[in-house]
């Protein structure tokens, strides 16, 4: 069988790629070796995600304001939870991508100051591929291969769509893999622990996670920004040590959480997002509505009280707690 494919080699390819590699070499004799490196897809594939303003529902009084969150900084949080993917084209067959994407998380205990790892971490390593695209006999020579295999076709209905297409189709895919792992380590947490769990991201997107009081979701991206008119300005003239009014996020495909944002770096000299965080916790109920403030601040308190260590060199300084910098860099180690 001869197959039409360019390989694309790293210098710091790991063994797991390179053996496979070498199965695709022994399958498809006549490859064509791409010597150029390239960086990780997540490096090189932009967020397509339009920039946009939603309007926030608040919750905490009647408009939206900045609030100082007053009282020293308390270490509360028992552990962390990240997670991270990593992504590469290995081949191309007839223009498709094989993308080869490892995904992992974590949750990093504390405990007598010193993080230590809760339950063992996941990791999973798949291939990723486009096989509506593909002729059969290059479908049967993928499942033959010693790695899971998993369909990126886009639902586009696109006969021919771009190789570059087809590629961010296949990280979108990993990346939903890569917040399944969370979701699954952060369900794992709720069903066996009640202290505070810090998830670097949101919550939303799993209805025990989202309801549990022992979860707090912290935001660094700002994609989309839950203020406008003079609700945006107030967000965006939070000094360090303040956040706005409790809001409600409501998605037609998440559950509803209560947010806030948090500024937990002083933002003079640098843009309106520096040190800018939005939290996420369980929604009140209309009977505890009136307690959502002082939770709020209570958990401000929290978050604040990691600010230091500073999570350096990372380059997300600003907004990255050393809790989470510590998951990604174990992470990086096992993976």
């Amino acid at each position: 069988m001869c197959i039409r494919m360019t390989v694309v080699l790293r210098a710091a390819m790991n063994q797991g790629l390179l053996a496979l590699q070498r199965q695709l070499r022994a399958l498809a004799p006549e490859i064509a070796l791409i010597t150029e490196g390239e960086q990780a897809l997540e490096r090189a594939t932009p967020d397509t995600r339009p920039p946009r303003l939603v309007s926030a529902d608040v919750i905490e009084e009647s408009a939206m304001r900045a609030r100082r969150v007053f009282g020293d900084p308390v270490v509360a949080f028992a552990a962390f939870l990240d997670g991270t993917q990593t992504s590469h084209v290995i081949a191309y067959v007839d223009g498709v991508p094989l993308v080869h994407g490892t995904v992992a998380a974590v949750v990093r205990l504390r405990r007598n100051r010193r993080l230590t790892t809760w339950q063992p971490p996941i990791v999973r390593r798949k291939l990723y591929a486009c096989l509506g695209m593909l002729m059969p006999e290059h479908r049967d020579m993928l499942q033959s291969l010693d790695i899971d295999v998993v369909d990126a076709t886009p639902m586009s209905g696109d006969a021919a769509p771009h190789p570059f297409a087809l590629r961010d189709t296949a990280v979108h895919r990993i990346q939903e893999d890569r917040e399944t792992a969370e979701r699954e380590l952060a369900e794992l947490w709720c069903q066996h622990e009640q202290e505070p769990l810090f998830i670097d991201g949101n919550i939303s997107g799993s209805e025990k996670v989202a309801v549990a009081a022992c979860t707090v979701g912290v935001v660094k991206s700002h994609r989309t920004l839950y203020a406008d008119g003079d609700a945006l300005r107030t967000v965006f003239g939070l000094r360090r040590g303040e956040r706005s009014s409790v809001f409600r996020v409501t998605s037609p495909k998440r559950v509803p959480v209560a947010s806030w944002y948090l500024r937990a770096r002083d933002p003079v000299g640098h843009d309106p997002m520096w040190g800018l965080m939005r939290v996420e916790i369980a929604p009140p109920s209309p009977i505890d509505r009136d307690s959502i403030g002082p939770r709020a601040d209570q958990i401000s308190r929290w978050i604040l009280a990691e600010a230091s260590p500073l999570a350096m060199p990372d380059a997300r300084w600003d907004k990255m707690v050393y809790g989470i910098r510590d998951c990604e860099e174990f992470l990086r180690a096992v993976t």
